[in-house]
């Protein structure tokens, strides 16, 4: 399972690529404004930084809702750099634009995906991710983990391509849980990356192997 971080913060990135797990990251026009990152140019360069912190595929969103605007932002941002995947909203236009890039071979992540239709359109038009957001179904008294299980059904049964993204993962039972079903990808906050290593065993095993070792060598 690849390991993606959702934001757009510069420090927290980087706390995470020093872990050692870091495969990636994931961006919206909301995570840059909540960094004060405006204007275009300050954006694409902002794109630019966050691809020379780590290794692995970086997702930059068009702002565009139309398919011709969707070409030209998405074409722009494929040329920053090799890391960028574009990131096109499931929309009709959208699709359309899916299949444009995937046809040029630049890479793509489908997102505001909330059905297993949705899903499939998205795979059908050669998207290299698709982005189903898990926690706003929690949000809606919907259970998320159901659509990550029945995407990840139809993808096997047609030996789709197009990677899971299990997106607005909120804790890490939500990691976990994906994991189980078999999502290639989860993207989340910094949080329930760090969360996976807490356990109240370990830190009193681990204090007690202090106190042990500190009473025979003191």
């Amino acid at each position: 399972m690849k390991f993606f971080i959702d934001t757009a913060n510069l420090e927290q990135i980087k706390e995470a690529q020093a872990l050692g797990v870091l495969d990636g990251v994931t961006t919206n026009p909301s995570l840059m404004a909540k960094e004060g990152i405006t204007g275009k140019n300050n954006i694409l360069k902002h794109y630019i930084d966050i691809c020379n912190i780590v290794d692995g595929d970086v997702s930059a969103e068009v702002i565009a809702i139309d398919y011709d605007g969707m070409i030209k932002e998405g074409e722009e941002l494929a040329e920053l750099h090799e890391q960028i995947v574009v990131k096109i909203p499931m929309t009709k236009e959208g699709i359309k634009a899916c299949k444009y890039f995937s046809d040029k071979g630049i890479r793509t992540n489908v997102t505001l995906v909330f059905s297993a239709g949705q899903a499939l359109l998205a795979a059908k038009a050669g998207a290299t991710y698709v982005s189903p957001f898990l926690g706003r179904l929690d949000d809606i008294s919907t259970d998320g983990l159901n659509l990550i299980d029945e995407i990840r059904m139809i993808y096997d049964n047609y030996a789709f391509e197009t990677q899971i993204l299990a997106a607005s993962i909120r804790h890490t039972m939500h990691v976990v849980n994906c994991a189980k079903i078999g999502a290639d990808v989860m993207t989340g906050p910094l949080s329930s990356i760090l969360g996976l290593l807490k356990h109240p065993l370990t830190d009193i095993g681990l204090q007690q192997f202090l106190d042990d070792y500190a009473k025979g060598n003191s």
